[in-house]
């Protein structure tokens, strides 16, 4: 499949297909592009690619390494050749990842993209050498999951009734139904292409926070049994899970039992982001909860914070038991953290060097370097409607992983991904616009050492990967063609 892809990519820029055929034991083909694994390289994920003047050679330890072999090649032709010739230097390049996780994150809660555009964005994590997907799947605006055993998720909570109009807090609302959702088919088909490609997908389903969508197709699982609707609002809202409720903790439990049968990521992301407490304050069953597990204050903690970590760590104990591990938000440290809980830091990189102080692997994904729902320039007047603040390309390339944390704490430092959160992005050529070319400078965080990153290099080269963006008819950011 590595072959064939490599045939496509050729083929991409020169308009012919080289064919693909199997090497003879033996053989040293020349005019050739030859793909070779290779057990004396020593990261999984490492590659060489030799170029000589008679043949091309891509070898990995892995087929994820040769693939990663093949996109440094690929990045080297033209986006468009303009004759059948092309002439690449002589060269030999040894690479590898500097992390092991490399990700980007796509919200189709607050706007829903067909199956056929989430393989495009696959594609584009392809090109830039990223290998998990992470696919924000549940919120208060909808329910994106085919779930078999609770129907009405579908028929109830994939479906808003209304939008909000411009910035929350407008009191304009567009009374329009909106809706869709994934059937466990489609999750499976995306599962599948993504695995082509060396790409995991990292499902998540926010608990017990952001349940709107579930409380409005379930009202008995929350702790006031409503009324509830799917939200048509962006925000943090007081309703969530009812925790002293035995059917709603099982519910938790069907839905990731159904989530494991369809996505085979070792880790599951289980949200635990803004959850406010406040319903639980005054629901008895939440209050018998509390005492019947002598959840206490202290330690800076409530009460009803230790009750959060209740439900995170029976979800981990649940998915632990079945061979799988979960991401948190960095929410999860507000009490006592599920034991072998990964924690993902979205609110700066403080909660990430927490958790890797105490023992935790990190993700880091800090909206100061990270969330690409900001504005790419400070002059805005021309830009589509963001969520507000703002994150040039350069900010982006500026982040490091494991700044604050000595040698030691910076081995759980797993890797860095990006987030695009889409209450104000409601269409795939905004999503692009968003992304591209951040992912480029995300792309260089995640894969590059420290001491081999140039930003005035990596301008310059950027703009032969607008080309292949153009080629390809994606909507991108041109921000940076003003170079100097």
């Amino acid at each position: 499949r590595n072959a064939e892809f490599l045939s496509e990519y050729v083929a991409q820029s020169m308009n012919f297909a080289l064919p693909v055929r199997e090497q003879a034991e033996g053989e040293a083909p020349e005019h050739a592009i030859t793909l070779v694994l290779d057990s004396t390289i020593n990261n999984e994920e490492g590659y060489r690619l030799s170029v000589t003047e008679k043949s091309i050679r891509i070898e990995g330890r892995t087929e994820q390494g040769i693939f990663y072999g093949i996109q440094t090649l690929r990045k080297s032709l033209p986006a468009v050749a303009e004759s059948k010739s092309i002439l690449l230097p002589a060269a030999v390049v040894n690479d590898e990842p500097r992390f092991t996780y490399r990700a980007m994150h796509l919200d189709v809660c607050r706007h829903f993209f067909p199956v056929e555009f989430v393989k495009k964005y696959i594609d584009l994590l392809a090109l830039h050498n990223m290998n998990t997907f992470h696919w924000h799947l549940t919120d208060d605006q909808g329910w994106r999951i085919e779930s078999k055993k609770y129907p009405k998720l579908n028929e109830i909570g994939s479906v808003r009734h209304r939008t909000v109009v411009g910035y929350l807090g407008s009191g304009e609302y567009d009374n329009t139904d909106y809706g869709g959702y994934y059937t466990q088919e489609q999750m499976k088909e995306v599962v599948a292409y993504a695995a082509e490609r060396y790409i995991n997908v990292l499902p998540e389903i926010d608990l017990p926070g952001h349940t709107l969508s579930v409380l409005a197709s379930y009202p008995e699982f929350g702790c006031t049994g409503g009324p509830y609707e799917v939200c048509p609002d962006w925000g943090v809202f007081p309703d969530v899970l009812c925790i002293g409720n035995e059917q709603a903790m099982q519910f938790v439990e069907d839905i990731l039992g159904e989530l494991i049968e369809i996505f085979p990521s070792r880790y599951i992301h289980i949200g635990g982001d803004e959850a406010p407490r406040v319903r639980w304050k005054t629901c008895p069953k939440c209050q018998k909860r509390i005492a019947d597990e002598g959840l206490k204050a202290g330690g800076g903690f409530t009460a009803e914070d230790r009750l959060q970590s209740y439900c995170m760590q029976r979800a981990e104990r649940f998915l632990n038991a079945r061979g799988r591990s979960i991401i948190g938000w960095d929410e999860i440290l507000n009490g006592d953290v599920a034991p072998n809980a990964t924690v993902m830091s979205w609110q700066g990189s403080a909660g990430g060097i927490k958790a890797a102080q105490m023992g935790h692997d990190v993700i880091m994904a800090p909206n100061t370097h990270c969330y690409f729902d900001f504005y790419q320039t400070a002059d805005t007047k021309d830009e589509p409607l963001a969520i507000g603040g703002c994150l040039p390309v350069s900010k982006v390339y500026e982040l490091e992983p494991t700044a604050g944390l000595t040698e030691e704490q910076a081995k759980h430092v797993l890797g860095a991904q990006a987030n695009l959160w889409t209450e104000y992005i409601a269409t795939t050529e905004h999503v692009e616009y968003m992304l591209l070319p951040r992912l480029a400078a995300l792309a260089e965080v995640q894969w590059t050492a420290p001491d081999k990153k140039d930003y005035k290099k990596f301008e310059k080269r950027v703009v032969h990967l607008m080309e292949f963006y153009r080629r390809d008819g994606f909507n991108f950011g041109k921000h940076l063609y003003n170079l100097h």
